[in-house]
Order: C-alpha cells, then sequence, then structure tokens
C-alpha cells in the first residue's frame, strides 16, 4: 500500500541543519507528522542513534541521547537504514509495512516504493541517499500544497526537489 501521490520531496547532504528545514516547514504550515526523514547510515544523527545508551554513559550524553530520540519521535516517520526507525503516523506506518513477513522498514527501495515511487526512481534515491545523506519527505492532504512544499524544500538547500507527481508522470513518459 502506498501513500498517496500529492507529496514533494528533497534531497540534501548530510551537513544540511535538519532543525532549519524542519522549521521552515513548520513555518509553512506542514506538521512534524506530516513529515517523513530518511537519513545515511553515515549521517551524524545516525551515530547518535546508534551508540545510544541511556543507562550507560555519562548524565549529559545521556540527556542529548533522550533529547535527540525524543525529537526524532516527533515526525511522522524517520528511517535510518541498519540502525532504526521511529514511525509516529498511521499513513507512514502502512504505508511502509509493504510486505507482511519481512517489513520494508529501514531504507531499503521497497520502503521508498511504499512511500509511491516507481522502483526505478526507489532504486536512484536509495544510491543518492547513501551518497548524500538525507530525503525528506512532506505528506499533503492536499495536493495543491505539494508545490508549496516543493519550494520550501528548494529554499532550504535541497540538492533536489520535486513533487512526487511530477517524479511519476516523468518518469510515465519517459
Amino acid at each position: 500500500m502506498a501513500m498517496n501521490t500529492a507529496a514533494a520531496y528533497g534531497i540534501y547532504s548530510q551537513d544540511i541543519a535538519l532543525l532549519d528545514v524542519v522549521h521552515n516547514l513548520n513555518q509553512a504550515g506542514f506538521e512534524n507528522e506530516d513529515i517523513c526523514m530518511m537519513l545515511s547510515p553515515a549521517h551524524p544523527i545516525a551515530s547518535i542513534i546508534r551508540d545510544a545508551s541511556l543507562l550507560n554513559g555519562g548524565r549529559e550524553a545521556s540527556a542529548v541521547t533522550a533529547g535527540m530520540i525524543g525529537w526524532l519521535s516527533k515526525f511522522g516517520a524517520v528511517l535510518i537504514p541498519t540502525v532504526g526507525f521511529f514511525i509516529r503516523s498511521q499513513a507512514f506506518f502502512r504505508a511502509l509495512m509493504v510486505a507482511r513477513e519481512a517489513p520494508a522498514l529501514c531504507g531499503s527501495v521497497r520502503t521508498l516504493m511504499g512511500l509511491g515511487f516507481s522502483e526505478k526512481d526507489a532504486e536512484r534515491f536509495g544510491d543518492q541517499l547513501g551518497n548524500l545523506g538525507v530525503l525528506m519527505y512532506v505528506s499533503c492532504a492536499e495536493g495543491a500544497k505539494t508545490l508549496w512544499a516543493r519550494e520550501v524544500l528548494r529554499h532550504t538547500g535541497a540538492q533536489e526537489a520535486a513533487t512526487l507527481e511530477e517524479v511519476l508522470t516523468a518518469g510515465a513518459t519517459a
């Protein structure tokens, strides 16, 4: 079951300030629950999550880890291949559970296909994610808001930004 095609995405390098991107999306009227992030396993946030140990370690390190986990838990979904995932939104949960016996969580091509990308684009974005760092996906209740989301993603430094409809239309005509 794929998400609807009313969505926009942006691909960023791993040095992007995610807090700024999210702040801009929120200021533009997009809720955290409508945002799905896929982070490269090499992303600094992935290292914090991978090394998370709330019970072992200093009080300050535990507070930073707990704060990061709390922040990530506010989004519709956050996926870090080979590390883990957070899913808050039922819509993202249903879209990302594309295989009954082997959930497509944590960044596989099937995960991207569950979000509505074609297999070809999912493979391309999966490769880019490994090299670049972050894919931000914004689900929009209204199709008209996807263009606004795309512009916000472009404005915040996305190396590539488009609506899912644009990607699917381009793939159909190619």
